[in-house]
């Protein structure tokens, strides 16, 4: 891919503002190729994302985390996709079986160290797949929270080998009923959880039902002060430049 420059991310930036979704998946494919790669837990915006790429950019690959705690409601969601676009979503996998993990770590492990168990079941997984990645598409929205308020559209990040990554969040200035709109009437599938008070759904030990005017993740690890499981928050941040200072990506760098 060459090289990315900080400030060809601030400019982008910009644009992408008023962009749609379509034309900034477009030039994420088009920036990154084969080392593009959408990440997803099957959210509500995760689902209308993949609808977006399935009707755009087919090519670009779909992965998920299993962690080994997932609903068997998000397993069907899963199966149900890749039968309705004809592919198959890639599974990441922690390095310990849930009963290795609570065999060395103690059971419930979520309970009394929630951070390590993410971090053993969803950073590290995640950790070895970007490992492999210029580009990170997610579908991380502003409304979500306000752990996420500030996130831009097109963000650069140092990942823990020290190379250069760009996460692309196409979806950032998107509102929970503009995705609720497209889901209707794409009629895109989602988990049936959502309708049961799940306004968002991760590992069935940390994930509760809360009310309607709830912020959208508070049934996250509801009664501790955990609002986010690491994979948004374990790399540094590069801030975007207008001068063109030159960063390498992965591609330059390996």
């Amino acid at each position: 891919m060459g090289s990315l420059e900080p400030f060809e991310l601030a400019q982008q930036n910009r644009v992408f503002e008023t962009a749609s979704p379509e034309e900034i998946v477009r030039w994420a494919w088009e920036k990154f190729g084969g080392r593009l790669a959408f990440g997803t837990a099957f959210g509500s915006t995760g689902m209308v994302l993949l609808d977006v790429i399935q009707q755009t950019v087919p090519q670009i690959p779909v992965f998920t985390i299993d962690t080994g705690y997932l609903f068997q409601e998000t397993l069907d969601l899963k199966s149900q996709l890749e039968a309705r676009y004809g592919f198959e979503i890639e599974s990441l996998h922690p390095r310990l079986s849930v009963s290795e993990q609570d065999r060395k770590f103690g059971g419930a492990l979520f309970r009394h160290d929630p951070d390590r168990c993410c971090w053993m079941r969803k950073v590290e997984p995640l950790q070895r797949k970007l490992a492999d990645l210029d580009g990170w598409m997610t579908s991380l929205r502003r409304d979500q929270s306000d752990t996420r308020k500030g996130i831009g559209i097109l963000e650069a990040y140092r990942t823990h080998s020290g190379r250069s990554l760009v996460k692309v969040n196409p979806m950032a200035n998107w509102t929970r009923k503009q995705v609720w709109d497209y889901i209707l009437v794409h009629d895109v599938p989602y988990n049936p959880l959502l309708d049961q008070g799940y306004p968002s759904v991760g590992c069935w030990p940390c994930t509760q039902a809360v009310g309607n005017t709830d912020d959208e993740r508070a049934g996250r690890w509801a009664g501790t002060a955990k609002t986010e499981c690491g994979i948004h928050t374990f790399m540094g941040s590069v801030e975007p430049s207008d001068s063109p200072v030159q960063v390498e990506t992965a591609a330059a760098a390996d």
